[in-house]
């Protein structure tokens, strides 16, 4: 049996205040296997975000760990997690994060030079055919809609290839149509691209389509 892509053992986050420790997240734990995926469901405030960014190794622990593919990600230095991060991970947010001065092919194509990849402009037009975005390689994210914006990201995401995708309420400020196609549109990249995927969503029609569920209230699982 293949070990999981993604474990998360005992996991909490504590922070101070004036008033003294204020516990964010306590004793989380699941694992996930290749192609598997999980929502992260709980109101605001819950903690999601900040186990997603745990998740990230954006921040770390108070306890416990976070592993990938094996390895004590939580555990390395920040320089070590950014790269353990651009060789693994993909990302797709709510308020989709593309830079509005390149066009949707420079977008999709910038990670992947960075990492190296032979043919990035190759690679980055393929993924924008993939997502049905082959006539708007030329053109800013302000001139696109906020369901075209997320087709671009999405496909920014998989060009790289990810392990593990992590999705912070990706289809939350589009409307039911443009939601349901990003929804569609995900799930058929993972699928394809063998990813194992990380939803963060208060939404439980879309909490219901992953193969594991966590409900978090106040920082604890339920």
């Amino acid at each position: 049996m293949s070990s999981p892509i993604l474990q998360v053992e005992h996991l909490s986050k504590v922070v101070h205040d004036v008033g003294g420790e204020l516990p964010i997240l306590s004793d989380v734990s699941f694992s996930l296997n290749a192609g598997e995926s999980l929502a992260i469901v709980g109101s605001s405030g819950s903690g999601k975000s900040t186990l997603l960014g745990l998740m990230a190794g954006l921040d770390t622990p108070s306890s416990g760990r976070v592993l990938l593919m094996g390895q004590e990600f939580s555990a390395l230095g920040e320089d070590a997690r950014a790269q353990s991060r651009a060789r693994s991970m993909g990302f797709v947010f709510q308020s989709f994060q593309l830079l509005s001065h390149l066009s949707a092919l420079e977008n999709v194509q910038l990670p992947l030079e960075l990492m190296g990849h032979p043919d990035p402009k190759g690679q980055a037009q393929e993924m924008l055919k993939r997502v049905g975005l082959e006539t708007k390689v030329k053109q800013l994210p302000k001139v696109l809609s906020g369901g075209e914006q997320q087709r671009v990201a999405l496909a920014r995401a998989f060009a790289c290839e990810p392990k593990l995708l992590l999705a912070d309420e990706p289809t939350g400020s589009l409307d039911r149509a443009s939601g349901e196609l990003i929804l569609s549109l995900m799930l058929s990249l993972q699928v394809e691209h063998g990813s194992t995927l990380v939803l963060v969503t208060h939404d439980m029609g879309l909490a219901s389509k992953m193969n594991q569920r966590i409900h978090l209230e106040g920082g604890r699982v339920v």
